[in-house]
């Protein structure tokens, strides 16, 4: 009897150990992923910057392979305001949706529009891109005609596309993680008096606020590292952006002249990609110190 319990206590120590070893592996994997990305788009954009300049590079108006230009600000300025555009338009809608979902919704009701909600997360980028040019671009050329305005595609379409593409994702995210906020949280706020409005938003948006803040920051990364549909509807113009003027982002930049670049046009365009990289990286950093400062003072 003792020998059998012996045994069977170093079976489990054994596969122990190597569930542990297995985890060790795969977050080496991942560490190793993240690195070798990281120094291979240093090592590929980097030499191009140095070569144009940091300044001229990141601050350069102009973007004309063919005269030796590349300057990228207009590209970076469009990314950042359609991004932040789609990103202020979507949060609150996506929060309003996931607290309908979880708290106002009958459950039956509720499972039907999250299956809604996660099914248009599947949907192909280019399907999105050409709903956007069939539907939302006529009628923003519409409004461009209206002020006189005859150009073809605009930052304000790229935006509203992106908002109809990170809606899903966020609502998902926010869902999960609202639903993951204990359930006696939300009754001890109820028995303390506070109203159904007050406990979902004095109580519970608290609690979740870092699913909640990791929804974002996919709906975020997806925005801004979003090229098919963005290409469908935004014009293309490598020009100083504008609401209702056409706009051509990073990520469009890299698609569009990739096939066709060669030697310092093409080091050009890993070095969009690698500001595209630091991009991201800062939002997850900024983000994340908020969320640290602001736990702290909660």
């Amino acid at each position: 009897m003792e020998h059998s319990i012996l045994r069977s206590a170093k079976t489990k120590s054994a596969v122990e150990h190597v569930m542990h070893m297995l985890f060790v592996v795969c977050g080496l994997i991942a560490v190793v992923a993240v690195l070798f990305i990281s120094i291979y788009m240093v090592a590929s954009g980097g030499p191009a910057i140095a070569k144009i300049g940091v300044w001229e590079f990141l601050f350069g108006q102009i973007w004309n392979p063919e005269a030796g230009t590349f300057g990228i600000l207009p590209f970076i300025l469009s990314s950042i305001v359609a991004t932040a555009l789609a990103i202020f338009i979507a949060v609150p809608i996506g929060l309003g949706a996931a607290i309908f979902l979880t708290h106002i919704a009958d459950k039956k009701t509720g499972g039907v529009f999250l299956f809604i909600v996660e099914l248009l997360a599947s949907i192909p980028s280019v399907v999105y891109g050409l709903l956007g040019a069939m539907l939302v671009a006529p009628m923003i050329f519409k409004l461009q005609n209206m002020l006189s305005l005859s150009q073809s595609g605009s930052l304000l379409s790229a935006s509203i596309v992106l908002v109809i593409m990170i809606l899903p994702t966020i609502i998902s995210v926010s869902v999960s993680s609202i639903q993951s906020v204990p359930k006696a949280y939300n009754d001890a706020s109820l028995a303390l008096g506070a109203s159904k409005m007050q406990s979902i938003f004095k109580v519970i948006l608290p609690a979740a606020k870092s699913g909640i803040a990791a929804g974002i920051v996919l709906g975020v990364g997806r925005a801004i590292g979003e090229t098919m549909a963005v290409m469908m509807v935004a014009g293309n113009a490598a020009i100083m952006p504008s609401l209702l003027g056409p706009v051509r982002l990073l990520t469009v930049g890299i698609s569009l002249e990739w096939a066709y670049s060669s030697g310092l046009h093409r080091e050009a365009l890993y070095g969009i990609g690698l500001v595209l990289f630091v991009f991201i990286m800062i939002i997850n950093i900024l983000l994340s110190f908020i969320l640290k400062k602001g736990g702290k003072k909660s």
